[in-house]
């Protein structure tokens, strides 16, 4: 997956000076951050809509939106995917990748991290399928 978001950041790069008129992109970065930033909220929000609605097909559409939508962001404040990587490789080394960073901060040991030993990954279809009455 990293491969196809990083060739989705160079498409965005690439178009991000083209016509306005013509190219999607090239109007958002014309418009600027604020905008951008609009705009993946906006898809998020359509992805949680669909998610809680069910529409497993919908969400798959939109999440593409809100990849694009990052994507273009991301290269209006010169963050590259490899960052967000690195990112993630930090945060797995620390609590694993299936957790999110606490809002405190985290007090790690002074000497060597020790191999944190990778969690199971539990798929969310079987939560979901026991919430539905």
């Amino acid at each position: 997956m990293s491969d196809s978001i990083e060739r989705l950041y160079q498409a965005v790069i690439a178009a991000k000076d083209l016509d306005p008129a013509t190219s999607r992109t090239a109007r958002l970065f014309q418009r600027g951050p604020a905008k951008m930033a609009k705009k993946l909220a906006e898809e998020a929000i359509e992805v949680v809509i669909d998610a809680v609605s069910g529409k497993s097909d919908a969400v798959i559409r939109e999440s593409a939106d809100l990849f694009y939508n990052l994507a273009v962001l991301w290269a209006s404040v010169g963050v590259k995917p490899e960052d967000v990587w690195r990112e993630m490789e930090r945060r797995e080394r620390l609590l694993g990748i299936a957790e999110k960073l606490p809002k405190s901060p985290v007090k790690l040991p002074k000497t060597a991290p020790v191999p944190v030993a990778r969690r199971r990954i539990v798929a969310l279809e079987s939560r979901l399928r026991k919430r539905q009455p």
